[in-house]
């Protein structure tokens, strides 16, 4: 029966040797000049190619509106919880009973 051979940590070494992470392309904005991942639009100006791909400020509201909205129903939310824990801390006659 053979021997099983050594794995030492040089050759370990040279086999991870090719699995660094290799950087994103990146490439300059035709309009804006902005860096970028290739073939996606740009998220600073909008635009892939030379056209617009999505409008920048209406997706900005959007999303400054859902924050507002959801900003909104946090501050809501712990007056309704309390409210919740009060009635359930309440006890009426029947549920005495049953104890």
């Amino acid at each position: 029966m053979g021997s099983r051979m050594r794995v030492t940590s040089g050759h370990s070494a040279n086999r991870r040797s090719h699995h660094a992470l290799s950087e994103p392309g990146l490439s300059a904005c035709s309009n804006c000049g902005e860096k970028h991942l290739r073939h996606t639009a740009c998220t600073n100006c909008g635009q892939y190619r030379g056209r617009v791909i999505f409008d920048v400020l209406k997706r900005a509201n959007r999303l400054i509106a859902k924050k507002d909205a959801k900003a909104k129903a946090k501050q809501d939310a712990p007056a309704d919880e309390k409210e919740k824990a009060k009635e359930d801390k309440t006890l009426d006659v029947e549920s005495l009973s049953k104890r």
